[in-house]
């Protein structure tokens, strides 16, 4: 790897070219309008299901919960031994990266050991390419659409596969807020690329999450992504697009829906951002452009020869420091 994009210098001054549809709100408002009515209409609430695992210290639980229009997402909720019995605890919710799912019990130890209860949710569709484990299913009818996700109902913004996944993103900050051994107070988001926009999201749409920290944040100035990597996911826009290309103006402008740019320009929480400058699969200008551009409160830890992989574990130590002050 090499640096292949703007210097830190200039990232830190670099601002996006990113559309914002005067609707952008109210289009999000209504569809968590939408579908918080169908789940109460239909009376759908969250299971969990006690798991045998070896891990002493840590327990397991299989959630189940309802996301975007009632569709039964899957997750897995951990914490310290003992923790159901308990009252007043922190929650971190989890989304994972393109392609992965919420992996096998165990999968991501850190949080419930540093104890927190740990909310790892599903992606729905996804999960066959790295983490070994995913139980969700998209039930959706997916539109005619390049290899992956990127472009799965892209014609319109009603049935864009990223609307479904971010309104599941939020919902499991709701299921979070229902259990009731966590302090609705000191409710957290995180996740890296793909997760890491999905914390930008989540903690723009919902005003209970008390801090974010994305890590490696993908999906933000996703046409700058598009022309500067050849890796996937921006890679299957590209390829879609050279098959329609009458059509990218109008892609472009149901993308800005779902650009993580947005959502940070709507940011209600404080945030923690991290980003490596080698990274070619989600170009390091491009988190950055949301950084710079965010509503709340933030702070960024840049790696300056880490790849999509981040600072890994000393990141984790820098998000368990930062997110104590909120507790």
């Amino acid at each position: 790897m090499a640096l292949t994009d703007l210097t830190l210098t200039e990232m830190r001054s670099f601002q996006p070219d990113v559309h914002m549809p005067s609707d952008f709100t109210s289009f999000w408002e209504n569809t968590l309008a939408q579908t918080r009515q169908k789940i109460t209409q239909n009376g759908l609430v969250y299971s969990l299901t006690a798991l045998d695992t070896p891990y002493q210290q840590v327990e397991f639980y299989d959630l189940e919960f309802p996301g975007f229009m009632g569709d039964p997402i899957r997750g897995w909720l951990s914490g310290p031994a003992g923790f159901m019995q308990q009252t007043d605890l922190p929650i971190m919710v989890q989304y994972h990266g393109y392609g992965g799912g919420r992996g096998i019990p165990g999968a991501y130890p850190h949080w419930p050991m540093a104890g927190y209860v740990h909310l790892s949710m599903d992606t729905r569709g996804q999960g066959g390419d790295f983490g070994g484990y995913a139980a969700t299913s998209d039930p959706h009818p997916a539109s005619s659409h390049a290899r992956g996700f990127m472009s799965n109902g892209i014609e319109s913004k009603e049935d864009y596969y990223f609307r479904r996944l971010v309104t599941d993103a939020v919902m499991a900050v709701d299921t979070a807020l229902e259990l009731p051994f966590v302090d609705k107070s000191r409710v957290f988001v995180t996740g890296a690329s793909q997760g890491g926009y999905l914390s930008i999201a989540a903690g723009a749409l919902h005003d209970c999450v008390r801090a974010s920290m994305p890590d490696v944040a993908g999906f933000c100035y996703l046409m700058r992504g598009v022309d500067l990597t050849d890796d996937n996911p921006y890679r299957e826009l590209a390829r879609f697009f050279n098959t329609h290309p009458t059509r990218v103006d109008h892609y472009v402008k149901v993308l800005n829906y779902f650009d993580g740019v947005n959502f940070a320009r709507i940011a209600q929480a404080p945030a923690l951002f991290s980003l490596g400058m080698m990274d070619v699969t989600v170009p390091p200008s491009t988190t950055y452009a949301a950084y710079n551009v965010y509503n709340a409160p933030a702070e960024i830890e840049v790696y300056p020869y880490a790849g999509h992989d981040g600072g890994g574990l000393h990141h984790f130590l820098k998000q368990a420091e930062w997110v104590g002050q909120f507790l």
